[in-house]
């Protein structure tokens, strides 16, 4: 895999300058040598999205591709597998794709504000990561004895959680006020998105169908509000295997199955029959990651 860049780099979109007038002043070791005055009031600006693009040297005539990251994740989890191999960023700039890959707000470097957010931020274990995301079983974890033909690569479970960072509940609206300006940033633009990622997609279609122009959804936890708003976005959904391995992964494998059905143009591709046995719920990481990409792409008309 070589590509050429003809240009790179990151901007913010979003935000909001947050007004803080409470709270006293006091002194703060910065360093073990330097000591100043904090003054936790003042003018804050927060809530922005954190964005780094790429744009091959010889780019293709399409719309600009969107990875969005699930919960708990940032925009790192498209750029190299934890085992180490190119991730979907590679994959789609080797295709001549130009890619704007996303961190929403107070997820990796778009950073956060946690005086200023609802409630306690939680962060994910690797034990609730290995049962989850459909690793293995829970009895599994110790030895990292996983499911039957796992693609997941499970001797990478702690490279892989070196990736998770703290999320907060109850941001949603802050996720969809950045992406929109993401949006307006890029023009029309494909828009894949992992689990939690699929909330902010779905209701940035039903605000701003126009924005964009194809949505690929890989195992969506969220559902749009109104299916009827997606009826001229045309939508992939992408599904792994073991889905049998707890009551909530059959339940959204039965409503994936439903809303690929009502929509005009959607599709569900379920990976385990279409691509290879073992997918897990992080396709995008998986040992046939590359496969369930150019499976997936193949089905999208932009």
């Amino acid at each position: 895999m070589t590509y050429s860049l003809s240009d790179f780099g990151s901007y913010w979109a979003g935000g909001e300058v947050l007004c803080v007038t409470e709270g006293a002043p006091r002194e703060i070791a910065f360093t073990r040598d330097a000591r100043f005055t904090y003054d936790p009031r003042g003018d804050f600006a927060v809530n922005a999205a954190y964005v780094q693009y790429f744009v091959p040297a010889q780019a293709v005539d399409a719309p600009p591709v969107l990875l969005v990251h699930g919960g708990g994740m940032a925009g790192s989890c498209w750029e190299t597998t934890p085992d180490g191999r190119p991730g979907w960023l590679h994959r789609l700039l080797d295709a001549g794709r130009v890619v704007h890959v996303v961190d929403l707000p107070e997820r990796g470097r778009a950073g956060f504000a946690p005086g200023h957010l609802p409630g306690e931020p939680i962060l994910r274990s690797m034990q609730e990561a290995w049962t989850l995301f459909r690793f293995g079983p829970a009895e599994g974890f110790a030895d990292r004895t996983p499911f039957a033909h796992q693609q997941f690569p499970v001797d990478a479970l702690e490279a892989f959680a070196r990736r998770f960072v703290p999320r907060w509940q109850g941001t949603a609206h802050l996720h969809l006020a950045a992406f929109l300006a993401v949006l307006d940033r890029t023009g029309p633009a494909l828009v894949i998105c992992h689990s939690q990622g699929s909330e902010t997609a779905f209701d940035a279609v039903a605000t701003n169908p126009n924005r964009i122009t194809g949505l690929i959804a890989l195992e969506p936890s969220a559902f749009p509000d109104d299916p009827a708003a997606l009826e001229t976005c045309p939508l992939v959904i992408v599904q792994g295997d073991h889905l049998d391995s707890a009551d909530h992964w059959r339940t959204r494998a039965d409503r994936w199955a439903t809303l690929a059905d009502e929509l005009p143009d959607a599709r569900l591709i379920d990976t385990a029959h279409e691509v290879a046995s073992g997918g897990s719920h992080m396709l995008m990481m998986d040992r046939h990651s590359d496969q369930v990409l150019e499976a997936t792409l193949g089905h999208v008309r932009v």
